[in-house]
């Protein structure tokens, strides 16, 4: 996730009745209230991200979604993945959009993971390939819940289209934002209100890497909630005053990436609805230890 300014765009206001169950506005979660847990990027600190195997392992560590970052091949294909390009996390080098579907599939995704965590390492992440989202909702279904980022989306016309036609070809759009199975988020504000321009039964939410916090808040939450049921702030950027702060304006707050027992007891404390974590498990064990002492 990185830095991007929100534009100052405006569109029509999502209801609170539009709502997911598990998005119902109030100042603090009660304790039968659910908290998501979102593998992200697949549960990445135990296996290569944005790999088929990171995924199912976390939906296998009972992760109630998991985020999928998009990127866009020279050919027009969505598929997995954080960077811009596969110099990181792939054995090749360059730009995913100058390189086609063919020349991504013969990239090896998961040696990288054995290199730079020994400790970790598992033959079984060796020649893992990089997914396209099709082949994630092919795999999954409607049996699990997405949480898709749109990522550098000015470097892909078209991205948004494409999202939204493989989430109606794979019945994972509902008839409104309770039923969707698929919430999408974005640091791109254009991005965010161009879907629900699109298809405003599709839950938003915003991403901050730097969130205004103290009495400005107000107007930048007011102004998200035109558009989106939430934001999805750096955990490292906010505090418990900015937590309440969103809830009073009845949106969802999913912090990102929160990967030790302290912050999640911490985010938990604060009133979060969810978070971002590298580590399903351990944030499956933290949910339970928080709600057994209220």
């Amino acid at each position: 996730m990185k830095k991007t300014a929100i534009a100052i765009l405006s569109v029509g206001l999502l209801t609170q009745s539009a709502l997911p169950t598990v998005f119902a506005a109030s100042n603090q979660p009660a304790p039968d209230q659910k908290i998501i847990n979102v593998a992200h990027r697949g549960a990445s600190g135990h296996a290569p991200e944005h790999t088929l195997l990171a995924y199912e392992l976390g939906l296998e560590m009972k992760a109630d979604y998991i985020e999928i970052d998009l990127q866009m091949t020279k050919d027009g294909v969505l598929i997995a993945m954080h960077d811009t390009t596969v110099n990181r996390t792939t054995n090749g080098t360059g730009s995913v959009s100058n390189m086609t579907l063919a020349e991504i599939k013969q990239l090896d995704a998961g040696s990288w993971f054995n290199t730079r965590n020994p400790e970790k390492a598992k033959d079984e992440f060796i020649g893992l390939e990089v997914p396209t989202l099709e082949e994630v909702f092919e795999k999954f279904g409607r049996s699990t819940n997405y949480y898709i980022e749109t990522k550098s989306p000015n470097l892909y016309p078209g991205m948004e289209t494409e999202l939204l036609r493989l989430m109606d070809e794979y019945n994972l759009t509902g008839v409104n934002a309770r039923s969707s199975k698929v919430i999408i988020q974005s640091f791109f504000t254009d991005s965010l209100i161009l879907i629900h321009e699109m298809n405003p039964n599709v839950p938003l939410v915003q991403l901050l890497s730097r969130p205004t916090l103290g009495e400005g808040a107000a107007a930048e939450l007011a102004f998200i909630k035109e558009y989106a049921i939430g934001v999805g702030p750096s955990f490292a950027r906010i505090n418990e005053e900015y937590v309440q702060q969103v809830r009073a304006e009845g949106l969802q707050i999913h912090p990102y990436t929160v990967n030790t027992e302290e912050n999640m007891r911490r985010a938990l404390e604060w009133g979060v609805n969810g978070v971002f974590t590298d580590y399903p498990d351990v944030f499956r064990e933290v949910i339970k230890e928080f709600k057994s002492k209220k």
